[in-house]
């Protein structure tokens, strides 16, 4: 934590500022375990997978997650599957927006929402955890609720004392037949943040 905080106050050069601004840390939320992979919670991880699968990538197991490597017109898009399991998600993106030298301000963060109808799109600049185990380790780990983050909407047609069985259970065929269409507009909305910026990205993809 101090060595990211360090980090983040050390003096660079010019050429440093330039290629740091260039490099962005996507960060899809989700539990490890081949029994959550097809779960609403972990619409993060599905999402970089995707990706990966569009663009012939390869996650490779290091520190704290799986990571792979992407580059688009100049960008370096470093994506991350946290192994520490929801809770602790924090943790793995504090390590590496420090070891790859990243701004905060190229975060962003994936993860689901209740409160957003299934398939819905939000991105925002800061905001609360909204009672989402992930993002409230995240914000505490950072010490701050300004981070970027892409919240997937799963809905919230579950009955009442219902909630963690069906964030925990897998997505209904009807779910997975729209799915696909959802996906390709997230991979979309990824490669906006990086070339043309958040509050482009959020005029653009909100509410899509």
């Amino acid at each position: 934590m101090w060595q990211f905080l360090l980090n983040l106050i050390k003096k660079k050069s010019p050429q440093d500022e330039q290629d740091t601004m260039k490099k962005y840390l996507i960060v899809g939320l989700g539990n490890i375990g081949a029994e959550y992979a097809n779960t609403r919670h972990n619409i993060g991880f599905k999402i970089l997978d995707h990706f990966a699968t569009q663009e012939n990538l390869t996650f490779e197991t290091q520190k704290l997650g799986d990571v792979a490597t992407y580059k688009l017109k100049g960008r370096t898009f470093i994506f991350l599957k946290p192994s520490t399991y929801m809770n602790l998600s924090g943790k793995a993106i504090v390590y590496w927006l420090s070891k790859e030298n990243i701004p905060l301000e190229n975060l962003l963060v994936i993860t689901d929402d209740l409160n957003l109808p299934f398939g819905s799109i939000r991105v925002k600049t800061k905001g609360s955890d909204g009672g989402h185990n992930g993002l409230k380790d995240t914000q505490l780990k950072l010490n701050t609720v300004a981070y970027n983050r892409f919240r997937f909407g799963i809905s919230d047609t579950f009955n009442k004392g219902q909630q963690v069985d069906y964030v925990l259970g897998e997505w209904t065929d009807e779910e997975n037949d729209k799915l696909k269409e959802r996906l390709d507009k997230s991979v979309e909305l990824i490669k906006s943040f990086g070339l043309a910026g958040i509050n482009i990205t959020m005029n653009t993809f909100n509410g899509k």
